[in-house]
């Protein structure tokens, strides 16, 4: 893989998370170099051979899921194909949202060019064709427990033959008539071309990437709030110290307060008897143990996620060296999905501790501060009623950080009884992080809040000078009571757009 400008370029090297992510959000556009090419030759011509040869292949020559036991003849090979992404496209729910559509359709083409679908050259090409022209299926959220993502890429599928609908330009039309706008051709399947579509996770994988994009940026903004709260509360910094942190080093933690010592950089906070407690509440002293455990977590997903983004789960998938096509369950996601829920508890416990440090910086009697950080005294409702929100988004954090990928009840008259629920695990994902991104903007509105009424905001750190500006950008400090939710949007939408 390669990239230069807005081109994302897919050769022997597979693409990267990144990738995806730009190719998704940033309309990157994708070419193909001629050694994907000649692989994906080389694996047609083994699938041809099995064609040719009339021997039981899972999905080329016998049906799928409990219907292995059933030859197809000769002369249905194709017609088989072409029902394969009608009869799986059961999904339902509101559609996916079109950066997400583009993520599920470059992971699909990354997991083509490694080698092992099989696929048809043309057909290959022509979702490649459907991805650069701005073609997006209209796919349903709901419907895959993530033995294989079939039921949103058999919606994808079929929209590439030309039925159901599809987005171009920002307008929904019938998928035949996208194809006509986008200068398009339907798909033509080959045996073995429409289980290569379907048999595959890219909405989980896809979605996989744009999460860890959003993660990562929010927890440069996490980090902020943590510090600028620590300025504000006038918290130990020796929490912080990295000969205290090496004596156990625990995963994460030194990488973490040392992003946080950066921040604080230049701060007063650093003198000696700036602190107003020996300890402060473990929201404030365990800050580097909790977010160093979350950068952990980000490292493992990350990197099983990109496992996923540069191999063949392809089921049978094709051996080019060996020359063979053979079963196998390389599409179960169980590894994926269990570092995906360790990500999601660590986030949850990451949230915990921004809910807890949001709460005692608004208390008297914890930051010696005036009560819900009001200046006008306590005729004033201040920063109290948002208290209620911060609880109710780290209550419902808590409950989507709970495991869903245990096995659910089996399909396929009982074959197919085993799945990971990847794309649950990485849709409640997404509600973790959008509700994560609301209690840090809260968090950082209310730390410049009590910046100010501690009269420190001359006295900050090169890092936390900078994000106190930027807050101060966008939401003016609390004096009279006004409506806050308005602020907590324009923070939340400041973290969601930097760069």
């Amino acid at each position: 893989m390669t990239t230069a400008g807005n081109i994302v370029s897919f050769t022997e090297a597979a693409p990267t998370v990144s990738d995806i992510a730009a190719i998704a959000r940033r309309n990157a556009r994708v070419t193909i170099s001629t050694d994907v090419e000649h692989k994906i030759l080389a694996a047609r011509a083994i699938v041809d051979r099995y064609t040719a040869s009339d021997v039981p292949v899972y999905g080329l020559t016998t049906g799928l899921g409990a219907g292995v036991d059933t030859r197809l003849a000769t002369d249905d090979l194709v017609a088989f194909q072409l029902r394969v992404p009608q009869a799986r496209a059961v999904g339902v729910g509101a559609p996916l949202p079109r950066d997400v559509v583009r993520a599920m359709m470059a992971v699909r083409i990354a997991g083509m060019a490694a080698g092992g679908s099989g696929v048809s050259l043309p057909v290959f090409s022509g979702l490649v064709e459907a991805l650069n022209a701005g073609f997006h299926p209209i796919v349903p959220s709901l419907g895959s427990i993530g033995a294989a993502d079939s039921a949103p890429l058999a919606h994808m599928g079929r929209a590439l033959l030309g039925d159901g609908e599809a987005e171009i330009g920002g307008a929904v039309m019938a998928a035949g008539e996208a194809l006509m706008t986008a200068g398009l051709e339907p798909l033509r399947l080959a045996p073995k071309d429409g289980h290569a579509i379907v048999v595959a996770n890219s909405l989980s994988v896809g979605k996989a990437c744009l999460c860890l994009e959003d993660i990562e940026q929010l927890v440069t903004w996490s980090l902020a709030a943590i510090a600028l709260n620590f300025e504000a509360f006038r918290a130990n910094v020796t929490a912080f110290d990295d000969r205290a942190l090496a004596a156990r080093p625990a995963f994460g933690q030194r990488e973490a307060a040392a992003r946080l010592r950066e921040l604080l950089a230049g701060s007063s906070l650093l003198a000696d008897g700036a602190a107003r407690r020996l300890q402060d509440p473990l929201s404030y002293r365990c800050a580097p143990q909790v977010s160093g455990a979350l950068l952990h977590a980000i490292g493992e997903a990350r990197e099983i996620t990109q496992i996923e983004i540069a191999s063949s789960g392809d089921n049978p998938v094709v051996l080019i060296d060996e020359g063979l096509m053979l079963s196998h369950g390389n599409f179960d996601m169980t590894a994926f999905v269990l570092a995906w829920e360790r990500l999601g508890q660590a986030l949850a416990h990451c949230a915990a501790g921004t809910a807890y440090r949001t709460m005692k910086i608004m208390s008297a009697g914890m930051s010696d501060l005036p009560r819900f950080l009001t200046p006008l005294g306590q005729s004033r409702t201040g920063f109290a009623t948002a208290q209620k929100t911060v609880s109710a988004l780290e209550a419902e954090i808590r409950h989507f950080a709970a495991p869903i990928s245990l096995t659910p009840i089996p399909v396929a008259d009982g074959v197919e009884d085993q799945a990971s629920m990847a794309p649950s695990v990485l849709a409640k994902t997404e509600a973790i992080i959008e509700r994560l991104r609301y209690l840090v903007a809260i968090e950082l509105i209310a730390a410049a809040q009590a910046v100010e009424l501690r009269g420190v905001e001359n006295e900050l750190g090169t890092g936390t000078r900078e994000v106190y500006r930027q807050i101060r950008e966008h939401v003016p400090p609390l004096s009279e009571d006004r409506a806050q939710g308005p602020d907590f949007q324009r923070i939340s939408e400041l973290i969601r757009n930097s760069a």
